[in-house]
């Protein structure tokens, strides 16, 4: 078999389940399984989610005079925004998540983001992504730098649920690819035991790429047995099945259990609402809420060891367009989640939505860098170095000006 036939097998074995990217092997050196480690989830809104409207100023005059036809309603009114502290309330499709802001693992930052003004979806997320706003020709993500620091344990250290390795998790750490959806577990062209036979005996050797396939043949096992369990025991006639929920909840196993998987990537499109904006976050917004009400509930046996940050690339508007949407902006809202969160709190420099107060007369500012709430996570939560951090987030200085964990 060729070493072409390898790298088609492996492609589909990336969309299909698990297979380790790049070509760095590692296995456990002497570490305890029972050690407790923690754990963090980064989820992805791709398309830029209006923070606006997810964490609303509903004391601000000005957000209902820009916004008369998208803007929340006011919390005593109908489908008004949940009151969080006399000032901000949350999208009322978000309901599900109010239990975790009443027992303080449930906070947000507002005006946060990308130090880098940049309104092209695709570069803006390749800086959050890359972890070095400004900086186009990084070639890994600050994920997989990440991963370079923790003690190498498991060949499913790292999960990602996608088809393709997404720039946060590029690099020579190696990963394992959970494919979305209810089919996750679907046989792929290397479970046929003629090519799995095949590809065992051609790859057997203690070259690079031979140590990636064995890694990513074990990888894959380990998980499908994880995975097989609650498979069974689904129940029948399930309606409303979404596949961020299904997804979470099988993340949630996959951390909890034998694979102890300790940072996840998860990602969710569709986000981008210049036209009926309402309409687009109504059908969004509930199952975002439910999947992570379902990832902190699976998570329950962890979740004082486990952090969960929500993002985007950036903003939008203060002011809605002529569509009843709104065009792509600058600051937005961070969301974190986790048993050592110290919630029940808006986090961030808030400064009002006056014209003087924007970026550009048009935008919510950036006052705290995406990159300090995540440095306060990696080395407080994660524990990692000074100098380990330096290297995740190369030529940022963290200036520990937020305080978001007991």
């Amino acid at each position: 078999m060729k070493r072409r036939s390898f790298l088609t097998a492996a492609s589909l074995a990336t969309a299909g389940m698990l297979i380790p990217v790049g070509l760095n092997s590692w296995v456990a050196q002497g570490v305890d399984p029972s050690t407790k480690r923690k754990r963090l989830v980064v989820v992805f809104l791709r398309g830029a989610v209006d923070g606006l409207n997810v964490i609303i100023p509903h004391q601000e005059a000005r957000y209902y005079q820009v916004r008369p036809t998208i803007a929340v309603p006011y919390p005593q009114e109908s489908n008004g925004a949940i009151d969080l502290d006399g000032f901000f309330g949350l999208h009322p499709n978000l309901s599900d998540l109010i239990p975790l802001w009443k027992q303080g693992s449930l906070a947000f930052i507002h005006s946060s983001g990308s130090p880098v003004s940049e309104r092209s979806h695709f570069q803006a997320q390749d800086y959050i992504e890359n972890g070095t706003p400004g900086i186009k020709n990084t070639t890994d993500g600050w994920m997989n730098r990440l991963l370079g620091e923790l003690p190498q344990t498991r060949l499913t250290q790292a999960l990602n649920v996608g088809v393709t390795t997404p720039y946060i998790l590029r690099g020579k750490m190696q990963i394992a690819s959970l494919k979305p959806g209810k089919n996750s577990a679907a046989p792929i062209s290397t479970d046929r035991p003629h090519i799995n036979k095949a590809f065992n005996n051609l790859y057997s050797g203690q070259d690079a790429l031979s140590k990636a396939y064995q890694d990513g043949r074990k990888a894959r096992e380990i998980v499908l047995q994880e995975l097989s369990q609650e498979m069974m025991s689904a129940s029948r006639g399930a309606t409303n099945v979404n596949a961020f929920v299904d997804d979470a909840a099988e993340v949630a196993r996959l951390m909890v259990g034998n694979t102890q998987t300790q940072l996840a990537f998860m990602e969710v499109g569709g986000w981008d609402t210049h036209i009926n904006q309402n309409n687009i976050l109504k059908r969004l917004l509930p199952s975002l809420g439910q999947g992570l009400a379902t990832l902190v509930k699976g998570l329950e046996t962890i979740y004082s060891d486990t952090v969960i940050v929500v993002m985007s690339e950036f903003g939008r508007t203060v002011k809605e367009n002529g569509n009843r949407g709104t065009d792509h902006g600058h600051g937005n809202v961070m969301w974190l989640l986790g048993g050592g969160i110290r919630g029940g709190k808006v986090y961030g420099e808030w400064r009002g939505l006056n014209k003087a107060a924007l970026h550009e007369n048009r935008d919510l500012p950036v006052t705290t860098d995406f990159r300090e709430a995540l440095s306060l996570v990696l080395q407080q939560h994660l524990s990692i170095s000074n100098d380990a951090l330096n290297r995740v987030f190369p030529d940022y200085q963290f200036r520990r000006n937020i305080d978001f964990l007991v």
